[in-house]
């Protein structure tokens, strides 16, 4: 008996231990809205431990792009931002989930972010304050955070699960698959230029008292007909939460 249960909890530490983050992936849909043909990309942190938990990203920055598209514009959002009200533009919405809407008519059609959970107005995701600082020209940083329709420019763009008791960012929890936390949503213009970005990602392994881990890899927003794939494993240097 003694043997057995020493055995159990060595192969339950030996399954803690081999927990992580493996890759970003990346799905990719046609979609149409106000005659406008459209893309939807949705962005996945993917695990291979059962109760990995996303806590959160940073460090988002430009690896490369190409066509003439600015790669830190051109996103489409249909929220509940102020100056939007559910309209799908470019020229206005926010990135915060807790503003999406309608799980029909708005979330299908919306740009935002995440860490985890579904997009209502209790997801605890929060910008991090990267978003106010930084960049230049019409991409820096400013006092409305994500509250913008594109991106800033200064590479270090984060957020984050202010909550983080809530667990989600858990893997299996409602909102996310048994292997993935979804982390943004991108929706852009059929026929747009590729754009690859570098993300870094903090996690655990969803025990008490584990140790954050941190994984850096890169993510691509293809064109229509190229591959929609994935993240390039890697391992952070610096953290920051």
């Amino acid at each position: 008996m003694k043997t057995t249960i020493a055995s159990t909890i060595a192969l339950a530490a030996t399954t803690v231990a081999s927990a992580a983050m493996t890759e970003w992936t990346v799905t990719k849909a046609n979609v149409t809205s106000g005659g406008l043909n459209l893309v939807r990309y949705e962005v996945f942190a993917t695990f291979n431990g059962p109760t990995d938990t996303l806590l959160n990203v940073f460090n988002m920055a430009l690896v490369s792009s190409t066509g003439s598209d600015d790669p830190f514009g051109g996103f489409w959002h249909k929220d509940n931002a102020s100056g939007n009200s559910g309209n799908l533009s470019q020229q206005y919405g926010t990135w915060s989930p807790a503003q999406v809407g309608s799980a029909t008519l708005n979330r299908p059609f919306d740009s935002f972010l995440m860490i985890g959970g579904v997009p209502t107005g209790t997801n605890s995701t929060q910008a991090d304050p990267s978003w106010g600082i930084g960049g230049s020209g019409s991409h820096a940083g400013n006092a409305s955070g994500w509250n913008r329709p594109d991106l800033t420019n200064a590479g270090t763009l984060g957020w984050y699960n202010s909550n983080p008791p809530t667990l989600q960012g858990r893997v299996g929890v409602s909102g996310n698959g048994p292997t993935t936390v979804k982390i943004g949503q991108f929706i852009l213009s059929a026929g747009h230029g590729d754009r690859t970005f570098v993300l870094t990602s903090g996690y655990n392994s969803g025990v008490p008292g584990t140790q954050v881990q941190f994984f850096t890899g890169n993510f691509t927003l293809p064109a229509p007909g190229a591959v929609a794939l994935l993240g390039l494993a890697g391992l952070a240097r610096n953290r920051r939460r």
